[in-house]
C-alpha cells in the first residue's frame, strides 16, 4: 500500500492552517482510494468507504472551487475533523493489508464506525456549500442583518446560520440559536424567511436535545418562528407540536412557558389544533394551569382555549372530567392573570354553551357561587372590551334559564348597574350585544326582576340600540326590549318617556334604511297590549309610518295597526295623513 509521506499528514490536525489541511485532505484521500483496491478482508466494508472517499473527493474540489472557503471558521473545524477521521482510515487500510488487526468482530466495529463518520462529513459539507456561505465573505455572513436588509441578504444569513446550527459543535449551536432568536425578535415577519430557507425539522429535532442549554434556545426560537403565519404552517408540518409537548413534560420552568407560547400560537388555526389531543398535550396543558408560573399558565390557558374552541372532542372530554375542569378553570379566574382569566372564562363559556350532557352551570355555581363571583370580577376589573364581552358571555350562559344565578344577579345592584353602562355601549358593540342577551335572561326571573331591570336604567339603552350597524345587534336589543316590556308597570313607564317611545316610531319610518322594520314592530306588538299604550304610540304619529309598511307589505305592519287603530282604520288615517 502507497501511504502518505508527506509532513502535514502525519502532523496534529490543528496546527494545520485550512489551506494546508485542504491540500492534505485531497491528497490523502487519493491515496486511500488506490490503497483500498487491493484488500481481500472485509470487501464489503473497504466497497462501502472507497464509495464515500470518492464522493469526499468530489466535495472536497468544490469546497477549494469556492473564492471565499478559506475564510469560513465554520468549515475549518470539519476540516480538521475530516483529516482525523482520514489519518483513521489510514491506520486501518495499513491493518488490514497486513492482517495485523487483534479481532475480526473489533475491526468491523471499527470500519462501520469510520465510515459512519465519513457519512456525517459528507452531509455536513453538502450542508456548507449548498448554503453558499463558501461564496461569501465571512464579513457578510457574521453581520445580522439590519432592517431595512433585502429578502436576499436575510435568506443567506438564515442559511449560514443554520449551517453552523447543523454542523458546528455545542458552541456554534449556542452562538446560532441567539442569532436566530435575535433575528425573528427583531422581526416576527423575517419567520417566513427562516420557514422557506432554514431547516426548520433540524429546529424542532433540538427541542430533544440532551444538553439543557441548547434545548432552551430552541424552544424560544420555535415560539418566535410561531408569532410567523408561515413559521406557524412550516413547524406544524414538520411534527413540532410533538417535540413542544414534550418540553411541557419534561424541561425547565422557563422553556415550559415558551413551550406553552407556541403551542398557544400554533394552535389558534382550527386546522391544528385537532392535533393538540393526538400528541397527548391537553394533559400537559392542564397540569401547567395548575402548576406553572403565572406566565406559563396565561400560555396554556390560551392554547387549551383554542382546542376547546375548534374541537368537539376536547369539550367532550373537558366536560367529562366535570368537576376538576370546572376546579381548574374557576382557579384561574380567581388567581391567575387578566389574560388567564379572560381564557378561562372564555373556556367556561364555550363549554356551558355547546355541552348539554353534563350540568356544568351546576358545578361552577356551587360552593358559594365562587365561580359567579370571580365572572363579577373580571367584569368589574376587565382591562379591554374583550375581556368585559366573554365575562359577561359566560356571566350571560350561566343565567340561562331554569337558573338560580339569575335570581341572585339581580339582586346584585352593582352588576345591574355596570349592566345599563355597557349597555349605552361603553365596551363597545360586542359588549352592549352580550349585555343585552343578559338582560333577556335576567327578564326571565320574574316581573319583578324586569321591573328591577328598568329601575336600574336598562330599558332605555336598548332603544338606542336597535339603531346599532349589526343587524345581530338589532335583534338582541329586540329581544331585551319585548323581554323587559312583558310586565305591565314596565309598558306603562315605557310610553310615559316621550323621547324613547319617539324613537321607536321614527324607526318605522321607511325611508330610514339602518334598521330592519320587524324589530321596531316586535316591540310595538308588546306595547299595543294596553289601550293607553295605543293612543300614546299613535299620539306621536306611528301610524302613517305603519300604512306606508302595510303598503309595502312588510311583515307584521298590518298586526300593529290593527291593533293600534282598534278597528278604525279609515278615520284615524284620515286623521294622520291631514295632520301629516
Amino acid at each position: 500500500m502507497q501511504q502518505p509521506n508527506t509532513h502535514l499528514a502525519n502532523a496534529p490536525c490543528s496546527e494545520l492552517a485550512p489551506e494546508e489541511c485542504l491540500d492534505t485532505i485531497q491528497n490523502l484521500i487519493s491515496i486511500l482510494i488506490l490503497a483500498c483496491l487491493p484488500l481481500k478482508v472485509f470487501v464489503g466494508r473497504w466497497q462501502t468507504i472507497r464509495t464515500r472517499l470518492d464522493h469526499l473527493q468530489n466535495l472536497a474540489s468544490q469546497v477549494s472551487d469556492c473564492p471565499h472557503w478559506h475564510e469560513n471558521a465554520l468549515l475549518a473545524d470539519l476540516l480538521h475533523k475530516i483529516l482525523s477521521t482520514l489519518n483513521q482510515v489510514s491506520d486501518y487500510v495499513k491493518s488490514c493489508s497486513e492482517m495485523a488487526y487483534s479481532g475480526k468482530l473489533l475491526m468491523q466495529s471499527d470500519l462501520d464506525m469510520v465510515a459512519a463518520a465519513l457519512s456525517e462529513h459528507l452531509r455536513d459539507l453538502d450542508v456548507l456549500l449548498r448554503s453558499g456561505v463558501l461564496r461569501q465573505s465571512s464579513a457578510i455572513v457574521l453581520s445580522m442583518p439590519v432592517a431595512e436588509a433585502a429578502n436576499q441578504d436575510v435568506a443567506f444569513f438564515v442559511r449560514d446560520l443554520f449551517a453552523r446550527l447543523k454542523i458546528g459543535g455545542p458552541d456554534f449551536k449556542r452562538k446560532a440559536l441567539d442569532s436566530l432568536i435575535e433575528l425573528l425578535a427583531d422581526d416576527c415577519k423575517r419567520g417566513t424567511v427562516v420557514a422557506k430557507e432554514g431547516d426548520v425539522p433540524y429546529l424542532i429535532r433540538l427541542l430533544d436535545s440532551d444538553q439543557a442549554c441548547i434545548r432552551e434556545q430552541a424552544v424560544s426560537a420555535v415560539a418566535l418562528l410561531a408569532e410567523n403565519e408561515a413559521g406557524r404552517q412550516s413547524l406544524f408540518v414538520e411534527g413540532g407540536l410533538g417535540g413542544l409537548v414534550r418540553v411541557l413534560e419534561t424541561c425547565s420552568h422557563v422553556a415550559r412557558e415558551k413551550a406553552a407560547s407556541a403551542i398557544e400560537a400554533l394552535t389558534s388555526d382550527p386546522e391544528n389544533a385537532w392535533a393538540l389531543s393526538a400528541y397527548g398535550g391537553l394533559s400537559a396543558l392542564i397540569e401547567l394551569c395548575s402548576s406553572g408560573s403565572l406566565a406559563a399558565q396565561t400560555k396554556a390557558a390560551g392554547a387549551l382555549l383554542n382546542a376547546v374552541n375548534y374541537v368537539e372532542d376536547v369539550r367532550l372530554s373537558m366536560a367529562e372530567e366535570g368537576e376538576s375542569t370546572v376546579s381548574l378553570l374557576v382557579g384561574l379566574l380567581v388567581s391567575g392573570t387578566p389574560l388567564a382569566r379572560q381564557h378561562a372564562a372564555e373556556c367556561l363559556y364555550i363549554l356551558i354553551s355547546s355541552i348539554s350532557t353534563v350540568n356544568l352551570r351546576e358545578m361552577i355555581v356551587r360552593d358559594g357561587g365562587g365561580g359567579v363571583q370571580a365572572l363579577l370580577q373580571l367584569l368589574h376589573e376587565a382591562p379591554t372590551p374583550r375581556a368585559q364581552e366573554v365575562a359577561l358571555n359566560a356571566i350571560s350562559a350561566l343565567s340561562a334559564p331554569p337558573s338560580p344565578t339569575a335570581r341572585a344577579l339581580v339582586c346584585c345592584h352593582g352588576f345591574l348597574k355596570q349592566l345599563s353602562e355597557l349597555l349605552k355601549g361603553a365596551g363597545g358593540v360586542c359588549v352592549q350585544h352580550a349585555a343585552a342577551l343578559t338582560v333577556v335572561n335576567l327578564a326571565a326571573v320574574s316581573d319583578d326582576a324586569r321591573s328591577t331591570l328598568r329601575e336600574a336604567g336598562c330599558l332605555t339603552p336598548l332603544v338606542k340600540m336597535l339603531e346599532a350597524k349589526a343587524e345581530e345587534t338589532q335583534e338582541a336589543a329586540t329581544e331585551a326590549l319585548v323581554a323587559l316590556l312583558a310586565t305591565q308597570g314596565n309598558r306603562r313607564d315605557f310610553v310615559k318617556d316621550e323621547k324613547s317611545l319617539g324613537k321607536l316610531v321614527q324607526l318605522l319610518d321607511p325611508g330610514y334604511q339602518g334598521v330592519c322594520k320587524r324589530f321596531p314592530l316586535a316591540v310595538l306588538t308588546v306595547l299595543s297590549k294596553s289601550k293607553s299604550s295605543r293612543r300614546k304610540i299613535a299620539a306621536v304619529g306611528a301610524c302613517q309610518h305603519l300604512q306606508r309598511l302595510v303598503e309595502m307589505e312588510v311583515a307584521g305592519a298590518k298586526k300593529v295597526m290593527v291593533r293600534i287603530t282598534g278597528g278604525r282604520i279609515r278615520n284615524l288615517l284620515t286623521g294622520a295623513w291631514k295632520n301629516y
